[in-house]
């Protein structure tokens, strides 16, 4: 992973030009970070998204816990992913993330439609290092064999690899075809393709072919904590994992040029994704009694109600950020979002708790039953100053 100024990376932020900006003593603070021509709701979006990854979840658990019985424990479940079947807020943090991966595409990628091969290499190369990335978060250097195989940071290697060549090799129309042929065929392969010793279609963890998949041929550990029988970001399910990440490329599409070529209205854009959202809500909702919505296995109608959602979340973005203009009441977000997976890795080598305790120990053993929120508060602080001093230096890192 090398470092590089003044510009970020096609596969965490989108630019619609390869050119570089230069702040002056004058320029706004917020603006003069990107290039010009970027979505800057995007960046807040993703900012917002990985907030809850890097201890908002936890923190937001802990203010609940706070405020006593009652509707507190009802809203801190949202702050938990669910055990198998259903939904929370929770569940949605894993694929907004994807769903954005997919909505820089069409901005860093559409200018090599016509000569694929100019960007063939470092498409293999950003896929090959995030697939490393991974595998060392998951303490490849410890030489500890069998490791966690894969993980985050591998399933967005290798969905950011995958939906960049149908990208740069399909149209518009033929993605969506693409896409059809996932959730049908993620679908059919869960429903009547039976596991050796099982019956077809049983939507258990310990009978689906997924799980089963993953423990015959997956190397490595299966941890218990992601649900035992199979790998969560597990080979099959990558399927369902790519159909998000398309579906983000159609939102990019929209946001970039309009419907087939044709510009259209701020307002215009807004409504249409908040409409596309709530129709992949209901269709997803609509098949949950056939197909369950399990993020474990991404099933098809998870990938349908969770990318109904990461609409109606663009849609709002769009609209507060870059219609109405609140860049600066955004940067909180944006800030975190210029260098999301750099926090992402960083917190697994650096301990932003120590650093909190040493300034907001003091204040924290004077809160009594509030330590616990006052203790999030200095780590989350920590991560954003962090974040923060490498935004005002212009430091991005690229992988």
């Amino acid at each position: 992973m090398a470092s590089t100024r003044k510009q970020h990376a096609d596969i965490a932020s989108p630019s619609s030009s390869p050119r570089t900006t230069v702040a002056s003593p004058h320029d706004d603070p917020v603006t003069s970070a990107a290039p010009a021509g970027r979505v800057l709701s995007i960046d807040a979006l993703r900012g917002f998204d990985m907030f809850w990854i890097i201890g908002g979840d936890a923190l937001a658990r802990r203010v609940l816990a706070r405020l006593g019985p009652g509707w507190p424990e009802v809203a801190s479940a949202q702050f938990e992913h669910v055990a198998w079947e259903g939904f929370h807020f929770e569940d949605l943090i894993f694929p907004l993330f994807l769903f954005l991966v997919g909505c820089v595409l069409p901005f860093s990628l559409e200018k090599y439609r016509a000569r694929p091969a100019d960007v063939a290499w470092r498409i293999v190369r950003r896929t090959a290092l995030l697939v490393l990335l991974g595998l060392v978060y998951n303490s490849l250097l410890a030489f500890q064999w069998p490791i966690r195989t894969l993980g985050v940071l591998q399933r967005i290697g290798i969905c950011y690899g995958l939906a960049a060549a149908i990208f740069l090799a399909t149209s518009l129309r033929g993605r969506v075809a693409v896409l059809v042929a996932l959730l049908v065929g993620w679908w059919a392969l869960l429903a009547l393709v039976p596991a050796p010793g099982s019956t077809a279609g049983p939507f258990t963890p310990e009978g689906n072919i997924s799980g089963w998949v993953d423990r015959t041929i997956l190397p490595g550990k299966i941890l218990e904590k992601y649900y035992g029988f199979g790998d969560n970001e597990g080979l099959l399910s990558t399927l369902g994992a790519l159909a998000t990440t398309l579906i983000g490329t159609l939102a990019g599409d929209g946001l970039r040029s309009g419907v087939r070529g044709r510009p259209l209205g701020p307002w215009t854009k807004v409504w249409g994704l908040a409409l596309a959202g709530a129709v992949c809500l209901a269709a997803g909702w609509a098949w949950s009694p056939w197909l369950p919505v399990i993020k474990n296995l991404w099933t098809s109608s998870f990938v349908l109600v969770s990318g109904g959602w990461c609409l109606l979340l663009l849609a709002l973005f769009h609209a507060l950020v870059d219609v109405c203009g609140w860049q600066r009441q955004a940067l909180f977000f944006t800030v975190i979002g210029a260098n999301a997976i750099t926090i992402y890795c960083a917190q697994r080598v650096v301990d932003f708790g120590k650093i909190a305790d040493f300034f907001c120990g003091g204040i924290a053993g004077l809160s009594g039953d509030w330590k616990p929120v006052v203790t999030g508060l200095g780590g989350l602080a920590v991560k954003w100053l962090f974040l923060l001093f490498l935004w005002r230096h212009r430091v991005f890192l690229r992988v």
